[in-house]
């Protein structure tokens, strides 16, 4: 993982632990949703954050847990939108 990837991993989970109200750092690999920092609700909220955060724009049709499932599929799906 390069410099720019951590940063940008990092930039997650620190979303995910406000949009959470948990202070324990998710694993990169972990489910989100099965681990109880996310779920359906909060998936939105998260997906707003994270529109801010990296100045992209999330269309609806990609609002599934699947693609958010992990921070590491997040940082993936950002690669991609930047």
């Amino acid at each position: 993982m390069n410099r720019q990837e951590k940063t940008r991993q990092e930039r997650i989970v620190e979303i995910v632990k406000r949009v959470s109200k948990n202070d324990v750092a998710p694993d990169p690999e972990e489910s989100l949703f099965d681990s109880g920092y996310l779920d359906s609700f909060a998936l939105t909220d998260t997906v707003g954050e994270i529109e801010r955060e990296f100045g992209i724009t999330i269309p609806d049709s990609d609002l599934t847990p699947r693609r958010f499932d992990t921070v590491e599929k997040i940082d993936a799906y950002i690669a991609k939108c930047l």
